[in-house]
């Protein structure tokens, strides 16, 4: 029963996130990198399992093949910084991953805009399967 409410209390703290703005904070370029180089961050790509081995944020977690293993991937601090991307500034995607760490309990949950378009436009190294 506590898990439900707590389940609950979850989801509807995501829906008050997501009503206001319909999206969450941004991450710029910069600060994304930083996290990064200093292994303070989950990345989640949801671009799907194709997009993903032919290249993706370093370190990401492909969000499509995560299903219900998600919550054991993610960080145990709730406060620690979590970002969701999918492919460009047009795209939405990255909502589904965002609403789903929000829905476990995550509080820092945020949005890198570029994608991987940006991503890749703007030099920086990626990973490959």
């Amino acid at each position: 029963m506590k898990k439900l409410v707590t389940l609950l209390s979850s989801l509807c703290l995501a829906v008050a996130v997501y009503a206001g703005s319909g999206k969450v904070p941004a991450i710029s370029h910069a600060d994304l990198q930083a996290a990064i180089a200093k292994q303070a961050v989950t990345v989640l790509d949801v671009n799907g399992s194709d997009s993903f081995a032919e290249g993706r944020i370093p370190g990401a977690i492909d969000f499509t093949a995560s299903g219900k293993k998600l919550a054991a991937l993610l960080p145990k601090d709730k406060k620690a910084l979590i970002v969701a991307y999918c492919g460009n500034e047009q795209c939405s995607a990255y909502q589904a991953a965002a609403s789903a760490a929000v829905a476990l309990g995550y509080t820092n949950v945020k949005h890198y805009a570029p994608g991987i378009d940006g991503w890749t436009k703007s030099g920086a190294k990626v990973e490959k399967s």
